[in-house]
């Protein structure tokens, strides 16, 4: 059983990586746009995206915790799952302190009521999903490093 969830703890890793990378990719383009063209991709581009990726994150988390309690005999073990799941825990923390707040704010605006802080806003989302992207990596390579050392003899 073990190594089933840490096979399947190591895909959801990879796609909890995913799309903060893809928000990081797209980040310097996205700060040049005017505000009306950032707000409808805000709102139509990403429809759906929570709905995916909310519960890989959720579910990774859940898989990293498990692990590091399963992994109690094995200090190394146990502390590229504990690195894991605290940054999981930091991906969902940011997402409710920055890109939700955005998110509900953004939701009631249109092109023509706009407000003239937007730019605020935009920042603020980028800024969330930059810290979840590094979070991310960080607990990928933290169980990449598991799944390499508990594989070799």
């Amino acid at each position: 059983m073990f190594v089933y969830l840490r096979n399947a703890s190591l895909v959801l890793a990879f796609v909890a990586t995913t799309a903060p990378l893809a928000h990081v990719l797209e980040m310097i383009s996205k700060l040049m746009l005017d505000g009306p063209l950032w707000l409808a991709i805000q709102q139509n581009l990403y429809r759906g995206w929570g709905a995916v990726f909310g519960p890989v994150e959720i579910l990774a988390l859940a898989a990293a915790s498990a692990l590091f309690v399963l992994s109690r005999a094995d200090r190394t073990m146990r502390n590229y799952y504990l690195v894991a799941a605290l940054c999981y825990a930091g991906m969902l923390a940011s997402f409710f302190a920055f890109n939700n707040l955005v998110n509900l704010a953004l939701n009631g605006w249109t092109a023509a009521s706009l407000p003239p802080y937007w730019r605020d806003y935009r920042l603020h989302w980028e800024i969330g999903h930059l810290i979840a992207a590094i979070l991310s990596v960080i607990a990928f390579v933290a169980q990449l490093r598991a799944w390499r050392n508990q594989r070799q003899p």
